[in-house]
């Protein structure tokens, strides 16, 4: 680390020479791979972007110019040379660095990311924002094939394009890769170029049909081909300039080019080829394995995990085969999240009913509303967080119309260390709302199993969530059945207070019970609530504790306190669950302790509003909310 040791800056990168920047770059390749290789994280994504983020960072004057990077999981090499090397160890980690930008981080953190395609949508407000003040600066937005795939990303293009006069770069990260493996026509069109076999063909096609003396024609032949293939054309309509492809590994290359472009005037466009994983030949030849990796000694590369509990992500998916193989008409979709959705064996036992549709949430949603306008049933595997990106969709396209989609929301709650990006907090608040919608919480694997099971044979829009990771070690009953739509259940009886559980806080939740000789309630559904159980619970009980991992406002303790006042019952009602901020990343026990939400913490809430001090069972109200 000769030369990365005294780079504390990207303006240390610009007193570099030239030729030193190659060798900077296999520094901080090294540096990459070590470092992550302790922490875990995002690994090919941020090996394929070290020469163009190294360029970057040497051509342009940040932070004054302003990079956005899409998604941001890929700058690591990034956050390297803009100060933060020596945190890289606590990357993710409970007060530690984040995995995207974060503006609160860092001033060369021009735009939070962490959902894709949003960044040529910030870059175009920034630039317009310098040219509205009177400033020369430049705007440059990093954004990957698979990312293209959004349209929010061409709703910026279109918008970009008819501004001629602002400081905008487009770089287009073409590795043929997001997550999963890219999809779509625009990737079909890219990885034709790239390939070279489509043009070659045309130009001996060209050869052959114009022989040796039509030379001007057989020239403009060449280029009619060629531009049948290059997308210079398509973005050159947007109303940019475009320039590509070029290596994006070649520093040679890269920086003439980044040079060149600070020159010209007007929105520009960048194609630029790069490898994921590159200079780590287990990345280069999985990049998906290596994509977002646990910690894992690189000179033996990732090992298969012990077999363990199973997580929920394996629950769906082998419910989602199991119900496939007993119904002809499931189909299944996926916004660009096969592997972090479970759909892995779905594609591969029923590849004509498996659908991956891209980065495009919104689609996804559409398309399955279109799909139960015709009879057949669709299951949207997505993440709590990245349904909110359709929520509009949601509403007017599916439950306006009581249409017979089933939602299977992985991740709901906190996920540990991706953050508040990627955390599903609100999904119960912003679903219990809509009409038509059934909305359940599973508390374990097997009532997960069953909960999809009775989304999936509900004539309407029904939502499943779950959270990250592993359950409680349930046993799983093989069969397909369904439960009463509904109706919670008793999990421990007690006395004068009853704690209204929901989804994973069911578990803490009894062992806080047991603690306090309290009632503890599987609730089971956040939407139709329960009502006659709730009445049941008034009757027989002094105070009320409502747990979910989940925004309180609007969220399942809502709904109960909204049941209590229609029935006209006053009780003293507690409401724990997420607080009103965003939680940062770190691991996800630690997490749910630091606001009250393990058993201890959930016992103690409820011994600070409902129980005496002196330690006798009489129980007082209190009026603060512990």
């Amino acid at each position: 680390m000769n030369l990365l040791e005294n780079i504390n800056d990207p303006a240390d990168v610009r007193k570099l020479a030239r030729t030193q920047l190659t060798p900077l770059a296999h520094e901080v390749r090294n540096y990459l791979l070590d470092s992550v290789s302790k922490t875990g994280g995002h690994l090919s994504s941020n090996l394929g972007t070290v020469e163009l983020t190294v360029a970057l960072h040497y051509v342009f004057n940040t932070p004054h110019d302003r990079i956005v990077w899409d998604v941001g999981h890929q700058t690591y090499t990034h956050k390297i040379l803009t100060g933060r090397r020596k945190q890289m160890h606590t990357l993710r980690q409970l007060d530690g660095i984040s995995g995207f930008p974060r503006r609160v981080e860092s001033e060369y953190d021009t735009f939070g990311t962490a959902h894709s395609s949003t960044s040529i949508s910030a870059a175009l407000g920034m630039a317009q924002a310098a040219k509205i003040k009177g400033e020369h600066r430049h705007a440059i937005a990093v954004i990957g094939d698979g990312s293209m795939t959004a349209g929010m990303a061409f709703e910026a293009l279109n918008n970009a394009g008819v501004q001629e006069d602002v400081n905008l770069l487009v770089i287009l990260n073409d590795n043929d890769m997001s997550i999963s493996p890219p999809v779509g026509a625009l990737n079909r069109y890219l990885a034709r170029l790239m390939s070279g076999q489509f043009y070659a063909a045309a130009k001996n096609v060209g050869k052959q049909v114009l022989p040796g003396p039509v030379l001007e024609l057989a020239k403009r032949f060449e280029e009619h081909a060629k531009g049948m293939v290059v997308p210079a054309t398509m973005f050159e309509e947007f109303g940019f300039n475009y320039i590509g492809p070029i290596d994006g590994h070649d520093l040679e290359s890269l920086i003439p080019t980044l040079e060149n472009i600070k020159k010209l005037k007007g929105p520009q466009f960048l194609h630029v080829v790069t490898k994921k994983g590159q200079g780590y030949k287990l990345a280069e030849a999985e990049p998906v394995l290596y994509h977002g990796t646990p910690k894992f000694n690189p000179a033996e590369g990732i090992k298969p995990a012990p077999a363990g509990k199973i997580t929920y992500t394996e629950v769906f998916g082998n419910w989602l085969c199991d119900m496939a193989k007993a119904d002809q008409r499931l189909v299944g979709i996926t916004p660009a999240m096969r592997e972090g959705s479970g759909m892995v064996r779905f594609e591969q036992e029923y590849p004509d009913r498996y659908f991956d549709v891209g980065i495009a949430e919104q689609h996804s949603v559409t398309f399955g509303a279109g799909l139960a306008c015709e009879g057949l049933k669709p299951v949207v595997a997505i993440y709590s967080t990245f349904l909110q990106r359709a929520y509009d969709q949601l509403i007017h396209d599916v439950a306006l119309q009581n249409l017979d989609v089933t939602f299977a929301l992985d991740r709901a709650g906190l996920v540990g260390a991706d953050g508040a990006t990627h955390a599903g907090n609100y999904d119960l608040a912003y679903l219990r709302c809509i009409p038509n919608m059934v909305v359940m919480a599973a508390s374990d694997e097997n009532e997960c199993r069953q909960m999809l099971t009775t989304g999936y044979h509900y004539d309407g829009p029904a939502a499943i969530r779950y959270p990250r990771g592993a359950g409680i070690g349930a046993a799983i009953d093989p069969k397909l059945d369904a439960i009463e739509i509904g109706k919670g259940e008793i999990k421990r009886k007690g006395e004068k207070i009853a704690i209204l559980a929901f989804g994973s806080m069911v578990a803490p939740s009894v062992t806080a019970g047991a603690q306090l000789g309290a009632t503890v309630a599987n609730m089971r559904f956040v939407k139709p609530l329960d009502v006659d159980l709730v009445r049941q619970l008034a009757a027989d009980h002094d105070y009320f504790v409502t747990v979910e991992e989940g925004c309180i406002m609007g969220g399942a303790g809502a709904a109960v306190a909204e049941a209590l006042a229609a029935e006209g019952i006053v009780k003293p009602v507690l409401m724990l669950g997420l607080p009103d901020k965003f939680i940062d990343h770190g691991d996800p026990a630690k997490l749910l302790a630091s606001v009250g939400l393990d058993a201890a913490g959930i016992a103690a809430s409820i011994k600070a509003r409902f129980v005496a001090a002196d330690g006798s069972d009489e129980p007082r109200l209190v009026v603060n909310n512990g």
